[in-house]
């Protein structure tokens, strides 16, 4: 998924798009380490292989629960939810109340246009093909809409 989140940064970005990364350790734990061990821990364990974001990567926080950061509260409130299931949440989800709107799993995603408006949400499975023409889609909407 990392690199694919590359290659969609890479292609998109001479049209002002800039995919921004959040790290989070409610889904599984799968983030324990402090902030400064996030990079080398995608450039030699995972992924590995030498990956490097060639996007922005923020500070661990919290995007669901009591804790939740506020630009999560408002992207999950200004989109609706990608599922209401969360499966067996059991020594996976770490964070209560579990709520519908909840961001589900690590690579959930979310569209802001360039006003700061949310535009759209994918559950964190979609394809990132997919994701790329709904984005493309976008953009021709907004070039329209200028016309």
């Amino acid at each position: 998924m990392l690199g694919k989140l590359n290659a969609l940064q890479e292609e998109l970005r001479d049209y002002g798009f800039i995919i921004l990364g959040f790290p989070c350790n409610q889904f599984g734990m799968q983030e324990p380490g402090k902030n400064y061990e996030i990079l080398p821990g995608l450039k030699y364990i995972r992924p590995g292989k030498g990956y490097v974001p060639n996007f922005q990567l923020f500070e661990k926080l919290d995007v669901n629960g009591v804790n939740e950061h506020a630009l999560f509260k408002f992207l999950k409130n200004a989109c609706p939810p990608v599922g209401d299931s969360f499966g067996n949440p059991t020594n996976r989800l770490f964070w209560e109340p579990l709520k519908v709107n909840d961001i589900k799993w690590n690579f959930e995603k979310f569209l802001v246009g360039p006003d700061g408006r949310p535009v759209m949400r994918w559950f964190p499975r979609v394809n990132i093909s997919e994701i790329r023409e709904d984005i493309l889609k976008y953009f021709r909407q907004l070039v329209q809409r200028a016309e």
